[in-house]
Formats: structure tokens, C-alpha cells, sequence
């Protein structure tokens, strides 16, 4: 599996919807949260939702994350909803265990037959820039999707 989860990981959903990808990281991770500022989306969440999987009502500005407890923070087409990106870095950084990553997946800044208008998108060159500046190193890139580039950054 590309994101290498082992059974003792724990995993942040960050904008994890109705649940998605949460489910099917609970079924390789041994905890999983799913991190959403909707509530309702996540009461979706909680009714399908394994014994390792709790769910995180987040503010805009804050996933509420426990320090220091997150093997693995991923994002999947959800960092253009997050206004003050550099802010809400700092705070995931601090959610990370030693050696933990984050991983983003988003949509190429172009024309696409899918995802938000190319006005809302963030290139990937972007958000490599802003989470260099905010304390993170690219670690690898996968290059398997179609219209979505899908990045790994760990913390310096």
C-alpha cells in the first residue's frame, strides 16, 4: 500500500467527510480519527464506524488534535477549505509523533474534468513552499494519479 500503514499507526483524517477514507484506514491502522468541521458528517462517520476509528468535531482553524499522537495526517482535496494554511501547519506539526508525516493529496492546478474550479485549487508547488516554510521537508512523491498529485513531508 502506497501509504505504508502499519497496525500499531495512528491516523488523522483531516476533512474526513462522511468517512471515506477513515473506514479503510481503520482497517490497516490500529486508531483512526476523523478530523471534520461538519458535524453532521461526521455523525455519518460514527454510525458506520469501527471501534478504532473516533471521530473529532475540528474548528476551522484548529483539527484538535492531541500532541504528539499522530503517526500520519493526511489530506485528500481539502487543504484549499483551510484559510490561514501556514497557522493550522504549526498545529499539525505539534499533533505529529517523532517520525510521523503527513501526507496530501489535491488536485493539479490546471483544467480538470473533476474537483473544484482551477480558481480554488493550490498547485503543488504551493503547498510544497508552505509546508517548507512551516517546518517540513518533502520526503517522496508519488506520481499514480490521474488528476491529483500526492505528496509526503515529514518534519524537519
Amino acid at each position: 500500500m502506497a501509504l505504508d500503514l502499519k497496525p500499531a499507526d495512528t491516523v488523522a483524517d483531516i476533512g474526513a467527510g462522511s468517512g471515506y477514507f477513515a473506514r479503510r484506514f481503520a482497517l490497516r491502522a490500529g486508531r483512526v480519527y476523523a478530523v471534520d468541521i461538519d458535524e453532521k458528517l461526521l455523525e455519518i462517520v460514527r454510525s458506520k464506524a469501527p471501534a478504532n476509528l473516533e471521530t473529532i468535531v475540528a474548528a476551522p482553524d484548529d483539527p484538535h488534535l492531541p500532541p504528539q499522537s499522530i503517526d500520519m495526517i493526511f489530506f485528500c482535496d481539502v487543504l484549499h477549505h483551510i484559510e490561514n494554511r501556514p497557522a493550522y501547519y504549526v498545529k499539525v506539526a505539534t499533533a505529529l509523533k517523532p517520525g510521523g508525516r503527513v501526507v496530501v493529496i489535491d488536485f493539479y492546478k490546471k483544467p480538470l474534468p473533476v474537483g473544484p474550479p482551477e480558481s480554488m485549487k493550490l498547485s503543488d508547488q504551493e503547498v510544497i513552499a508552505e509546508f517548507q516554510n512551516a517546518g517540513f521537508a518533502l520526503s517522496k512523491r508519488l506520481d499514480t494519479l490521474p488528476y491529483q498529485y500526492f505528496l509526503f513531508f515529514e518534519r524537519r
